[in-house]
């Protein structure tokens, strides 16, 4: 949404031209600052706070957040929200009105509208309305005080700390490693806003900060050209970052890979000249005997297709189709940062999908670690391939369930935009828990079927066990699945096929901008959090 300025030129009132004149004459400290034009030189401290509106009725006076409103009263003596009104209509969602120079202390205040005060739970679109307003706002009034180039920005609860930490701290974050320097956009500094007088959480505020900040790092990955994120520089990039985090990593190579007996994800890897590597993270954050969860992360550096190549148009982003492994490794860093009381085994599969003289063809059959066989059909349904060993590796740790992430079928992008990811499970547990989370955090999910129709489309040929592309017309996606659950070991299982949430246009969540989005990396996080909580305290809400 466009930045609104905090004056619209227009015939005032007498009392209205008093009352800026007043407030012009008590705040300006040596500069006069009228309509459209910034301060002249960028603020050092700027303050984002919330309104509240009815986005529907013009005549609605709004309602400053509580914070919003004792600043209001006792550093501004009022002149903020007179101000606002005095500008026109009150700001709508996404929308931001900048003040300068209210106060000494904040010489930039970015006032965000949050829509209707009364926004909360929507069943139909399963989302938290308010929680999602308050990451629009937080972005968009932080954004707002970037184009200043504002060193330190302030920025209250909204309503709800946690959500206000992750539209902030998402909404700044931009990719920008390749550029010089000089060239690079301004990024300030982000800070929690509490008025001593009105409670203030603290700990919301860090848990969004952590959640912020493992979507932020999965983007980060994502976005790494492929040639500077091959499996070994991602190993690589791994390693520092989790170094002391309380991550233990195990990075193991294609001879480890042989010897555990690999062929299915050594295949997909045999074509490029980059050797594979197989990451195994490891949390202990309660007792050792514990069973632990088992996250698995598709981590396809780059994905040509092999022989059956992909066109241009879909070969220009495939540096982003290890979005399950940025995605398990961001939230491995998270849960250990949060001190979540769970033990957690991520184990994920790195090779590079090319075409070469020894890449994977058509018809070609691999016999796989349980005994079965795979009848390759289409190169470019190697995402299955790659996670089928990890899938049988897991059954090593007796985990408690397992949960892989990966890009497996565009499909889901027809289907669904770019709205949610899709989700397969043979657990109803699993799931609630899985659509409770996307509710609270805004990145939702939607299950789809893992009918026994899918599975006979799979493994319906008599030459081979399974094939990695099946027959029949459409359920692509259904039918990765169902090739998935043939491997699965016995226990509770979930697969979330994130093929088209890897990357977001902007208009998709204002809180991201335009580019890889790292999801779903917060909605993982609290579904691990949330079941920490139910075994802690019970399934109470």
């Amino acid at each position: 949404m466009p930045i609104q300025a905090w004056f619209w030129m227009r015939p005032l009132h007498r009392a209205q031209s008093q009352l800026l004149a007043s407030f012009l004459k008590r705040n300006v400290h040596g500069q006069t600052v009228v309509g459209t034009e910034k301060c002249s030189r960028p603020p050092s401290k700027g303050l984002v706070l919330g309104v509240y509106a009815d986005e529907h009725d013009r005549e609605d006076n709004g309602l400053l957040t509580p914070t919003a409103a004792k600043y209001n009263e006792s550093y501004t003596n009022g002149a903020l929200m007179d101000l606002l009104h005095m500008a026109g209509p009150l700001p709508k969602r996404g929308q931001t009105r900048i003040f300068f120079n209210l106060e000494p202390t904040y010489s930039a205040v970015a006032v965000c509208g949050l829509g209707n005060e009364c926004l909360g739970y929507d069943s139909a679109e399963k989302l938290d309305m308010s929680k999602e307003a308050i990451r629009v706002a937080a972005a968009s009034g932080c954004r707002a005080l970037q184009e200043l180039e504002t060193n330190r920005i302030y920025v209250e609860d909204l309503g709800h700390a946690e959500s206000a930490a992750e539209g902030a701290h998402m909404g700044m974050w931009i990719s920008q490693k390749m550029k010089k320097p000089e060239n690079r956009k301004f990024l300030p500094q982000l800070q929690l806003y509490y008025d001593p007088q009105l409670p203030c959480d603290a700990n919301g505020w860090k848990i969004g900060l952590a959640k912020a900040e493992a979507q932020n790092l999965a983007r980060e990955l994502q976005e790494a050209p492929a040639n500077h994120m091959t499996p070994t520089t991602f190993a690589q990039n791994v390693v520092q970052i989790l170094c002391n985090s309380g991550v233990n990593v195990e990075v193991k190579v294609r001879s480890w890979a042989e010897s555990q007996g690999m062929t299915s994800f050594l295949a997909v890897a045999k074509g490029s000249c980059e050797p594979p590597i197989f990451l195994e993270l490891s949390y202990y954050g309660t007792n050792l005997k514990e069973r632990p969860i088992v996250l698995i992360g598709q981590g396809n550096t780059y994905d040509s297709g092999g022989i059956c190549a992909k066109k241009l148009h879909s070969l220009k982003d495939m540096r982003g189709d290890m979005a399950g492994a940025a995605c398990v490794v961001a939230t491995c860093r998270a849960i250990a940062a949060l001190k979540l009381p769970v033990n957690i085994r991520a184990l994920i599969p790195l090779c590079e999908h090319m075409i070469g003289c020894n890449a994977l063809k058509p018809g070609d059959v691999i016999p796989v670690k349980n005994g079965k066989s795979i009848e390759v059909v289409d190169t470019d349904y190697e995402g299955p391939l790659v996670l089928v060993d990890a899938l049988l590796y897991a059954t090593t740790f007796g985990p408690k369930y397992i949960v892989d992430v990966s890009t497996i079928s565009h499909h889901v992008l027809g289907s669904f935009g770019k709205v949610c990811s899709a989700v397969f499970t043979n657990s109803e547990s699993l799931w609630q828990r899985m659509k409770n989370a996307g509710v609270h955090t805004g990145d939702r999910v939607w299950r789809l079927p893992l009918w026994e129709y899918f599975t006979q489309q799979m493994c319906s040929v008599e030459h081979a066990d399974v094939q990695n592309c099946g027959k029949g017309v459409g359920g692509e996606a259904c039918k990765a699945a169902a090739f998935l659950r043939e491997f699965v070991p016995c226990g509770e299982w979930m697969h979330i096929d994130a093929h088209n949430v890897m990357m977001t246009k902007g208009e998709d969540f204002p809180y991201l901008r335009r580019g890889m989005a790292g999801r779903p990396t917060r909605t993982l996080i609290e579904f691990i959090a949330q079941a920490c909580c139910n075994e802690k305290y019970g399934n109470r809400h």
